[in-house]
């Protein structure tokens, strides 16, 4: 009886570690997403945490770094890839969802150095905001926001042909 009592209490032990870790790991496997607005070239870039230094950021004129939603840092189910693209030539930078474009479209509108950025999920869930793509054709810039996002400020500002990409996760130290 006592021995049962040890190899049950061990299990139970076990089973909570393994439900501690795999909280801390999906907390761990998160990052933040900001954007950036360099108004010298009025662009914007979206970039999770840690992508660009900050000083680099300030450096290269961006200003204006905003919260917009979390991502994951790995690949898993029901979550896309959503990669960095940044055109020389515009100094515009564009987060591309995976399949949302081909590279080969990319490169023909001048865009090179692809870069993983985050994984985003792709159904809508409780803490689920959606985002937005929208593209100014006079300047050729594309923006990313969250449908809790001002958007009136970026039609104001020319931006147009708004398209869904996927879904951000709003934490609660974040929702309005």
């Amino acid at each position: 009886m006592r021995k049962s009592i040890l190899v049950l209490a061990a299990f139970f032990s076990v089973l909570a570690f393994g439900i501690s870790a795999k909280a801390q790991q999906s907390s761990d496997d998160m990052v933040a997403v900001y954007r950036w607005l360099n108004q010298q070239d009025n662009n914007f870039v979206t970039l999770a945490n840690g992508e660009i230094q900050e000083g680099q950021l300030l450096q290269w004129k961006y200003k204006d770094k905003t919260f917009l939603f979390y991502a994951y840092k790995t690949p898993g189910p029901d979550r896309v890839a959503v990669y960095r693209w940044e055109n020389p030539l515009t100094k515009d930078f564009a987060s591309i969802a995976e399949d949302e474009m081909t590279d080969s479209d990319m490169q023909q509108k001048g865009y090179t150095g692809k870069k993983l950025q985050f994984y985003a999920p792709i159904r809508r869930e409780g803490n689920h905001v959606a985002v937005y793509r929208w593209y100014r054709v006079k300047t050729k810039d594309w923006v990313t926001i969250p449908e809790v996002g001002d958007t009136d400020k970026y039609i104001d500002r020319g931006y147009k042909n708004k398209t869904f990409q996927y879904y951000g996760i709003i934490r609660s130290e974040y929702q309005r």
